[in-house]
């Protein structure tokens, strides 16, 4: 089947050629699958994501989730594609196969949620968030934990959220101030409110498992203090039944400008003093382990936003081809026929710049999602090491860079198609208002940014920065040899060059005490890392192309030499001006900071 939204070429370039799935087989873990395996889990993917998630996304925008007689209201669709998806088993991917899992490698996942999410990215926040509730439980939670609320999720019957932000308190988690009181039987009765909760109430599932971060009284001040607690809408029963609604209480629904089909919500826990709730793991261990499941999220944020960046291109590369208008402006004949607007030249740049950001960030998440695998199933200890050193760095780059470039990737779309572009009648202008949300969530772009430079280039002495450089410099080398690709692998050395020597120089501002100087452009620090990342992206691609070229297919021509002729733009009209931004960075420029607040 071949899908409007992901360009099966590019898949399997991808998964074949680029970042082969093969070399996942090697792991022991997976040791019982195959390609063939593999391949089918996408293709039911892709046909699952088609057939049921894609035909009510623009339905799911325009009848928003409503609160009537206290309960929420959503389309029948959204279940109806959710009870799918779990009569398909994807909610078990990962999960072992000793309790009912498929035990599939986190890349074929991420693969898999990428369909989902280019056909639908408000409805799969659903499973996807259930997910990442089951994947803490199983790494913090008791064997009893695990039973009531892990395999009900992995059944696909409970759902689950993540509750952090309060109505006062939404990046600055230090200042939450949900409090859990301890009980005489081991339990804890939570107060407080929670805000922006997706999933936060619905009936979808038999029952929503909340993870809730709060404090237990007398704890560490800020941070420190946080617990993480299981808070279920219903409890449940030593034999796995449902028992009596907790005191989660829905105080209203927020209503977004983009995923407007997953229900979110604000919530009020313990209003009549009898919300149950049950520790997790050890107290004041909260942001540690709810930061597991973050991390996983921030990785979902950028595949989310790469995909509706995706969606949009694809579109806008259809309408392109299809739609004509005007003439070269050389032609002077009024009667001649109009071209197809993809003959145009400024069409082909705006149709260039969506393809290298979204085919570039595709690229770098994969590459994330295959050090995922290694992370956890390398059998060397070096490896794993580095392999977490790696992901430390690239998270915050994939979820913010992403974020940014592939929305600018859907304004463009609305751009080729003009005055369409912002009708209603067409997609285009929902993947805008869809993708602008992942800026924002899971912690904000400014928030991924100070994370970058503040902590991840510099722990271990830059070890994770080192490691990530040397692969830069490894495919400049690789480069180097093959003729048309010489002066980008020179252009690589330099973007890698430019990465480190503005480090250092951050880096020795942050030693010496000036935090907020160094740290008050760190959002231009990550624009420079994450361009030199893509471009690094798109020299693998070219490595690869260049390659096959030679000996390759008729129809595989022209693919290969588009991967080419990206890898020549990105290098020459998007890798360029990060030398002026680190210019700026380097001079420790202070306009931000000396501009007051009276002076707005």
């Amino acid at each position: 089947m071949t899908s409007p939204l992901i360009d099966p070429r590019h898949l399997r370039f991808v998964t074949d050629e680029l970042w082969p799935l093969s070399a996942l087989l090697a792991y022991p873990r997976y040791a019982g699958h195959s390609l063939e395996i593999f391949q089918s889990v996408l293709d039911l993917s892709q046909r699952l994501a088609l057939e049921k998630f894609a035909p009510h996304n623009r339905a799911s925008d325009l009848h928003e989730p409503q609160l009537v007689e206290g309960r929420v209201q959503i389309i029948a669709e959204v279940k109806q594609a959710l009870d799918a998806y779990a009569e398909a088993g994807f909610p078990a991917l990962l999960a072992d196969a000793d309790e009912g899992g498929m035990q599939l490698p986190y890349t074929l996942a991420l693969l898999s949620d990428a369909m989902f999410l280019a056909a639908n990215v408000a409805t799969t926040g659903y499973p996807l968030l259930a997910r990442g509730v089951a994947n803490l439980l199983k790494a913090c939670g008791s064997a009893a934990q695990q039973r009531r609320y892990r395999q009900p999720i992995l059944a696909g019957r409970f759902l689950g959220t993540m509750c952090l932000s309060e109505p006062a308190a939404g990046s600055s988690l230090g200042d939450l101030t949900t409090r859990a009181e301890l009980q005489a039987d081991g339990s804890y009765r939570l107060i407080g409110q929670k805000m922006w909760i997706s999933g936060g109430d619905h009936e979808l599932a038999e029952n929503i498992v909340h993870l809730v971060l709060a404090k237990i009284p007398g704890g560490p001040a800020g941070v420190k203090g946080i617990s993480l607690f299981v808070v279920p809408k219903f409890l449940v029963n030593d034999d796995g039944s449902l028992g009596t609604r907790n005191d989660v209480q829905l105080a209203g629904l927020n209503h977004k400008m983009g995923h407007r089909g997953i229900v979110n919500t604000f919530l009020k826990l313990g209003e009549s003093g009898n919300c149950v709730a049950e520790l997790v793991g050890a107290p004041h261990q909260g942001l540690r382990q709810m930061f597991q499941l973050m991390n996983e999220a921030r990785i979902g944020v950028g595949m989310g936003a790469i995909m509706q960046g995706m969606a949009g291109y694809r579109y806008a590369l259809r309408y392109a081809k299809e739609r004509r208008q005007g003439r070269h402006p050389d032609q002077k004949d009024p009667l001649s026929k109009p071209l197809a607007l993809i003959e145009h030249a400024d069409v082909k740049r705006m149709l260039l710049q969506q393809k290298c950001y979204c085919e570039g960030a595709f690229a770098l998440a994969i590459y994330a999602g295959q050090l995922i695998d290694a992370e956890a199933q390398a059998e060397a200890p070096t490896r794993r090491h580095q392999a977490t050193l790696k992901l430390e760095l690239l998270t915050p780059v994939i979820k913010a860079w992403s974020g940014e470039w592939c929305c600018k990737a859907n304004d463009l779309a609305i751009q080729v198609l003009g005055g369409y572009g912002y009708t209603r009648d067409y997609p285009v202008e929902q993947y805008y208002r869809d993708n602008r949300l992942n800026p924002i969530h899971e912690g904000s772009n400014g928030i991924q940014a100070i994370d970058l430079l503040g902590r991840k280039v510099l722990m271990e002495q830059g070890a994770a920065l080192q490691l990530i450089l040397a692969e830069l410099h490894t495919t400049a080398t690789a480069a180097e040899s093959i003729d048309g690709l010489q002066c980008f692998a020179a252009s690589l050395r330099q973007a890698a060059d430019t990465i480190a020597d503005t480090t250092r120089v951050l880096a020795a501002s942050l030693a010496d005490g000036r935090v907020r100087l160094g740290l008050a452009n760190a959002s231009l620090y990550l624009t420079l890392v994450g361009h030199g990342l893509i471009a690094w992206m798109w020299l693998q691609q070219a490595l690869v192309a260049a390659r096959a070229l030679p000996t390759a297919a008729a129809n595989d021509h022209h693919f290969y030499q588009g991967k080419l002729a990206a890898c020549q733009f990105f290098f020459r009209y998007e890798l360029p001006p990060i030398q002026a931004y680190a210019e700026l960075l380097k001079n420790l420029d202070d306009t931000t900071l000396t501009m007051t607040p009276a002076g707005f």
